[in-house]
Formats: structure tokens, sequence, C-alpha cells
């Protein structure tokens, strides 16, 4: 059954408010573009449609006033920790009573697929690629919005390997597993997995990737999206997502100390 034409109106502008908060960073404008996402959202002739798409929009809210950049204090764990884990927990838990099966944490596959263990390997030699030329071509000075002392110091190094995997780990169990989720039971796949990317592209650029960033945050997105839908669970995604952070880190600390090595 085709969505209703008030549904992909709440959407789209569910979509633009993302973008304004986020990354933009223009409050205002955001926030009432968002509460007119949120009264299409009331115009859906569906309850469930209601109940899903408000939920995304309180998460876009919750993240539009969350302190999203990467310092790696204890504070900041805290103060970015508890918004995130509201944005994943608050949706399973409304909708796991309301709405089942719509956000399932299935991690293990159901059956074995050469093509998602394709996926998976050959993003090693695409990492690599892409953050060589992300870091040394297009955008240098993204590595310095990560900040580390002058010499190699093995707490300040421990707490970035730990905070940029544990923030891997959740984009993929909310983008992933939330939005694209909770978008692909009201939309066909394509639009769905386009709006989770937009919200994936958003937030990441609003925490360090700047620069040509989007440009290679969204097709990774729509990647991400794609592989979920095919293999229906997060191993595969989740595996993915730390190697790309795996490159990640080793950016930084070659930015900083010279060496690809991770200098424990």
């Amino acid at each position: 059954m085709k969505p209703p034409g008030i549904r992909f109106v709440a959407l789209l502008l569910l979509s633009a408010a993302t973008v304004l908060l986020i990354p933009l960073r223009l409050p205002l404008t955001g926030a009432v573009v968002l509460a007119t996402a949120l009264f299409a959202v009331l115009r859906d002739p569906e309850p469930a449609a209601r109940r899903r798409l408000g939920v995304l929009v309180g998460c876009v809210a919750i993240l539009a006033v969350a302190p999203i950049h990467t310092d790696t204090s204890n504070l900041h764990f805290l103060t970015l920790g508890l918004p995130f884990l509201a944005v994943t927990l608050g949706p399973a838990l409304v909708l796991g009573r309301t709405d089942p099966g719509v956000i399932r944490y299935r991690l293990w596959p159901r059956r074995f697929r050469w093509l998602d263990i394709f996926y998976v390997a050959v993003s090693i030699p695409l990492a690599w690629l892409a953050f060589e030329f992300y870091f040394k071509v297009a955008s240098p000075e993204v590595p310095t919005h990560w900040v580390l002392p002058a010499q190699p110091d093995a707490e300040a190094n421990w707490r970035l390997f730990i905070g940029i995997n544990c923030v891997g780990i959740w984009d993929e169990l909310f983008f992933v597993n939330t939005v694209f989720a909770v978008l692909r039971s009201l939309f066909p796949y394509r639009i769905a997995n386009l709006g989770q990317a937009v919200v994936y592209t958003s937030v990441l650029t609003r925490m360090a990737f700047t620069g040509i960033g989007p440009f290679l945050i969204f097709p990774f997105a729509l990647t991400q999206g794609a592989m979920f839908e095919e293999s229906d669970n997060l191993l595969y995604v989740l595996l993915v997502h730390l190697i790309v952070d795996f490159f990640l880190v080793a950016g930084i600390f070659h930015h900083y100390y010279g060496t690809h090595l991770l200098p424990f």
C-alpha cells in the first residue's frame, strides 16, 4: 500500500529539520521546521505512522540539544552518552510495547551469504583509501578535531579509542537499527534509506567530519542501510563500522605522532 502524501511531507520536513538543527546549528529555523514536521506527522491518517514518526521527531529534538563533539572527558562521556542512550533505548521501549517487531536487535545472521563476507572484506581497503584521501589530501584539518597531547599518553589514547568505537557502535544501533528500521516500516526501501542517511550524515558532520566529510558519510550510510536491509541483522554493519573506526583512530594517531600503530 502506497503511503499517503502527508507522510512523505512529514519525512521531508523531518529531514530538513535534522540538517538545520544539527550540522547547520540554526535553532530557530530548525525548530520551526521540526514543529511543522510534527504537525504533518499528526495529520497522518494511520495511528501507527503517527507513533513511529513522532518518536523520530522526539529523537531529532534530543540530538539537537545534545553536546555532539569529540571531547573525551568523563563529563562529556556522561553528557553525550545520556542523550545517545535515550534515543536508542527510548524508541525501542516505546515501540516495543505499541509496535512490536519494528525495532529488532537481531545480532546474528539467519543464513550465511558470501556477499555479506565480501562487503566486510572490501571495507578494509576502502576505509584505508578513504581516510588516506580525506585526512591527507582533501581535509587535512579534520584530525585536529580530536585533541591529543603532544606526546603519546596511554590514558588519552585509550579514551580516544574507546570513545570513537562506542560512538561507532551507537551509530549503527541508532541510525540503522532505529531510524532506518522505523522508516522502513512506513516507506519503500529507497525512501527509508535516504531518510536515515540524512540523519546519519547530519550527526557525524556535527561530530567532527567537516570538509568533504558529508560526501563520504552519505554513501557509507546508504551502503550500511542496504546491508541491513539484505542481511536483516546487526553483525555485518557493526563489523564494517568497527573496521572504519580502526582506520579513523589510526589516521588520527598518524597525524599527531607520525605512526599508524596504536600507541598504547
